[in-house]
């Protein structure tokens, strides 16, 4: 999934598990989850594009993370203004952490232990789906896991 769909499950997350001793394993266990569901991503089709591309990619990345927190802050303005941003804050970075963890070996080519071992980790589950579906896919979900967390 994009950083941003990561943002948004985190920022659900804090909102909704105040005790930190259950929701940062939660954050951590939803990038699984999440990524085992097909999806689009900034990495997706990444062995087909050509080396010279890497910096459009690693720009695209941190549009991607960016646009999360921006979305998050909205999110907890609007719809769950109870929620510690500093909480909120902590949990997203661990939602994403997986994806944190394996920049090193994607973008930087650094292929030796422990990113090499955490990029193959994140290999085993992650299923990409090309645009437009991989897209609307995270959009469905992140739309359903939203309304379930205002109305329970």
């Amino acid at each position: 999934m994009t950083a941003t769909s990561h943002a948004v499950i985190g920022t659900i997350i804090a909102a909704k598990i105040g005790n930190p001793t259950l929701a940062i394993p939660l954050a951590f266990l939803s990038h699984i989850a999440a990524d085992a569901l097909p999806h689009w991503d900034v990495g997706t089709n990444g062995h087909r594009k050509k080396k010279k591309s890497l910096k459009a990619e690693f720009f695209e990345a941190l549009l991607d993370v960016a646009a999360g927190f921006i979305l998050s802050y909205l999110l907890i303005y609007f719809f769950f203004p109870q929620t510690d941003l500093k909480y909120a804050f902590l949990l997203i970075i661990v939602s994403q952490s997986l994806d944190w963890a394996t920049a090193p070996f994607y973008f930087f080519d650094i292929k030796f232990p422990p990113f090499q071992w955490i990029y193959k980790f994140q290999k085993m589950f992650d299923n990409k789906l090309d645009k437009p579906w991989g897209v609307i896919s995270q959009v469905v979900i992140l739309t359903l896991v939203l309304v379930l967390a205002k109305i329970f």
